[in-house]
């Protein structure tokens, strides 16, 4: 077939071009063919990894071809190999893909044949490139499946994912109307996500089936409220639902949804305020966005606290007041694991009332326990995305964790007749970290920990937006001023009478003043406030894409808080500089990435009974008395107990241990060391000795290179360097001293010993000048910079003219550059 090469010399594009493609077009419709097209075929962006203290990325997954339906229904995947390999070849990674992708077909062709994975049936067979179905016959074959048998293959059909075991839920063709009907698109809307498209086409799927209660599980930070958005605009553009209801139990995450994702609808959406609604205008509009609470939410700062069953009845009541039963056809409830998920809860009752509608729960984390159960009420997700496959695919941020032990983690008791701040005697027993700010609040530590975040911040960027979690309120305020103090730069650098631009700032449910600035705090473009301190409020809902450092200082027992608290994190914001961020725990909550439920298949709680009432159990999953907030100085208004307080200078605190750790999107540690330990490691790994180290150091003509090979291996030496109080160092005594014990000294001593040997009599007065600028800006600068030629366009240099000019006072160009050769030998010679 081809004039220039045989079949078995060609690349696997040279066989896409002369022989798939061909083959394809002359059965479809080239415009429903892609090949190149993001997010559809390079459909994940690469996972991003944490290498040192540097990130990198891998290549993304991606098709060789699409086969689609319509724009929103992909029929099949096509995968290519050179013709070195059997038609068959790339099966395997085509399953994996057809599976993430969510089709009924996948084939694979080394340019001689097709070879078909029918998911349908789980049959495979080889046959004619010239006898690829068309596009009538796949949908045709896919449209006429029986659903029974369908059901019967997945129970045989298991494919391994990444090395687990699972079955493919092969997607249902589902009225055409409904299919037919496009996603949204627009200026203002990027097109969906390969995960994102299957939540809705599955959700459709399933209400075109008439299911009544629906759940979709989607990681905080993959885009539940778009999704949301692209269901409600196919069902309203398609005729198929024509009253919805939102639900959604906090005001910001309303305002949010309103003004962002459901922004092209915003002429048919009504905000819902019952205090004052006009009933005669209320029918007008298609979407209804409303509060779980909308009575009394002051009263109820705690997101899982319950409210009495009189306010549910009163609440209930409203919604029967301005609506009938069957007003609202579709009704979503957004992150339906709050509010709890009881039989008796907020919006259980509302969603009993208007029983008559298709209803949906969202979650990142479904709240399966013996007492509430999400699965109970919704069923099984019709789709989930785990917060491990978002890492996985490189659409949400991988992330460290610095376990930080201090010496009274463990223990901690009282003198013998020792007093607290109000001189009563501190009641003796052994305090641990269950106690602190809880039972006892002990100030060292409270400053111990703001200095440890602090000193953080100080090593890596002080604008990287921060969330410390406190156990209360009250804490959350105490730790908020010791922050302040000790950012007091900051504060007065930047506190220039505007009121938003705080450094610090406390964001708590009663706090009226730090709500108004958690706009401010989860703004992308805003950089104030840069440190929110908090005790739930910032646990869940915020959309906080550029947070860069989670503090952990409060109990956490349950795994849905803690899954929900790493996800303020997890937004992804590459080319902004968010590709990662750390955990700092100060209360081993991080034990948690090694219980089995850490990001596991969603399951129901074995011990869940639905018929047992729904009296006991303590919803928010503290096993401590103490663990919630109704301690001291809660969320809640009611704070009777009285803590007693350990002023400054009570106790002597110190950290023992900072413990970095790595782990993998399953929770499994990957590793446990510090980033010295690290760098050390990899120095020896190349250099193996101190002498192979100088001697390469000395043969390099650009030191550049050996920097940059270092951060290759994920080694940001000034990163490391600003850890060590080690600054005024140049990079060769840093990698002397860190890998092989050297005593380091400062560029200015190198430059001193320099100059006491007085060796450059050789040139010129001008000359000797310039070497003498160029050995301070070493002083000043380091190494790289000397380096360059661009120094010389810079003070002092410019007052003996341009740089050729300069070079000319050593003789020329290469004369000057065996001028730096041999000052540079004489900066690193080893006495």
């Amino acid at each position: 077939m081809s004039d220039i090469f045989d079949i078995k010399d060609m690349t696997e594009e040279d066989i896409k071009l002369q022989f798939i493609t061909p083959a394809l077009t002359a059965k479809w419709d080239i415009k429903k063919i892609t090949m190149e097209t993001s997010p559809v075929n390079n459909f994940t962006d690469g996972k991003v990894h944490i290498k040192g203290n540097i990130p990198s990325r891998d290549k993304g997954k991606r098709c060789d071809y699409v086969l689609w339906y319509n724009r929103g229904t992909p029929l099949a995947i096509v995968e290519a190999k050179d013709n070195n390999h059997s038609s068959s070849f790339g099966m395997q990674q085509a399953i994996t893909y057809g599976i993430m992708m969510n089709v009924p077909f996948v084939y694979t062709s080394n340019g001689d044949s097709f070879f078909e994975h029918d998911f349908t049936t789980g049959l495979e067979k080889e046959f004619p490139l010239s006898e690829f179905p068309t596009a009538e016959e796949l949908y045709n074959r896919w449209k006429n499946v029986d659903a029974e048998k369908i059901v019967e293959v997945e129970t045989k059909m298991l494919y391994s994912i990444d090395g687990n075991t699972k079955v493919y839920d092969v997607p249902l063709c589902f009225e055409e109307n409904l299919m037919n009907t496009p996603f949204y698109s627009g200026a203002d809307c990027y097109p969906p996500r390969y995960y994102q498209r299957n939540a809705v086409n599955r959700t459709l799927e399933a209400i075109a089936k008439h299911q009544a209660r629906i759940l979709i599980a989607m990681a905080t930070g993959t885009g539940k409220t778009y999704t949301a958005f692209q269901i409600v605009w196919r069902l309203i553009e398609s005729g198929t639902k024509k009253k919805i209801l939102y639900l959604a139990d906090r005001n910001n995450l309303v305002d949010q949804s309103i003004q962002q994702d459901f922004k092209p609808l915003e002429k048919v959406i009504h905000k819902i305020n019952f205090q004052k609604e006009d009933k005669s205008k209320i029918s007008a509009y298609l979407v209804y966005f409303a509060l779980y609470q909308q009575l009394d939410s002051a009263k109820h700062h705690d997101e899982d606290e319950e409210e009495t069953e009189e306010e549910i009845e009163l609440e209930v009541s409203k919604y029967k007041e301005f609506f009938t039963p069957d007003f609202f056809d579709l009704i979503i409830v957004d992150e339906c694991h709050r509010g709890s998920a009881k039989a008796d809860s907020r919006w259980r009752k509302i969603l009993e009332y208007f029983n008559g509608a298709t209803q949906i729960g969202m979650t990142a984390t479904p709240k399966e326990t013996k007492y509430v159960s999400n699965i109970d009420y919704f069923g099984e997700p019709v789709y989930s995305y785990s917060l491990k496959q978002g890492i996985e695919d490189g659409f949400l941020a991988p992330f460290k964790v610095i376990n930080v032990h201090t010496n009274i983690d463990d223990g901690w008791r009282p003198k013998k007749g020792q007093k607290d701040i109000h001189g009563n005697e501190i009641e003796d027993r052994e305090y641990n970290l269950s106690d602190y700010d809880y039972n006892i609040i002990i100030q060292d530590r409270i400053d111990e920990v703001a200095a440890e975040i602090t000193k953080y911040l100080k090593e890596t960027d002080r604008m990287s937006k921060t969330i410390v979690f406190c156990p209360t309120e009250d804490a959350a305020d105490r730790m908020r001023v010791v922050l302040n103090n000790l950012n007091t730069d900051m504060v007065q650098k930047d506190n220039q009478g505007n009121v938003k631009e705080q450094y610090v700032v406390r964001i708590t449910g009663s706090d009226k003043y730090g709500k108004e600035k958690l706009d401010y705090f989860i703004s992308v473009s805003q950089p104030y406030p840069v440190i929110a301190t908090t005790s739930k409020l910032l646990s869940t809902g915020s959309d906080c894409k550029m947070v860069k450092l989670i503090v952990i200082d409060e109990l956490i027992n349950s795994m849905t808080e803690f899954k929900q608290i790493i996800g303020r994190g997890t937004r992804l914001r590459y080319n902004e500089g968010k590709t990662h961020f750390t955990i700092m725990d100060f209360r081993r909550v991080s034990r948690l990435f090694a219980d089995p439920d850490w990001d596991g298949e969603i399951e129901q709680d074995e011990d869940f009974d639905p018929n047992a009432g729904n009296g006991g159990g303590d919803d928010t999953g503290n096993s401590s008395g103490n663990g919630g907030d109704d301690g001291p100085g809660g969320d809640g208004p009611n704070t009777p107990k009285v803590v007693q307080v350990v002023g400054k200078g009570g106790v002597n605190i110190k950290v023992l241990q900072r413990l970095v750790s790595i782990y993998d999107t399953d929770g499994k540690l990957l590793k446990q060391e510090s980033i010295e330990d690290y760098t050390k490691e990899s120095i020896i790994g190349t250099y193996q000795t101190l002498e192979n180290f100088i001697q390469t150091w000395n043969s390099e003509q650009k030191k550049e290179i050996i920097r940059n090979m270092l951060k290759e291996k994920g080694i940001d030496l000034e990163l490391i360097k600003k850890d060590q109080n080690m600054t005024e160092v140049d990079d060769f005594d840093f990698i002397c001293h860190i890998a092989f014990n050297q005593k380091p000294l400062t560029r200015r001593e190198r430059v001193n010993n320099v100059k006491k040997r007085d060796i450059f009599g050789k040139y010129g007065e001008a000359a000797k000048e310039v070497i003498n600028a160029l050995l301070d800006k070493y002083a000043e600068l380091g190494i790289y910079d000397i380096e360059s030629t661009e120094i010389l366009k810079q003070n002092p240099f410019t007052k003996y003219g341009k740089p050729a000019r300069i070079a000319a006072l050593f003789g020329g160009n290469d004369k000057y550059r065996q001028a730096i050769r041999e000052l540079e030998a004489e900066l690193y010679k080893v006495a």
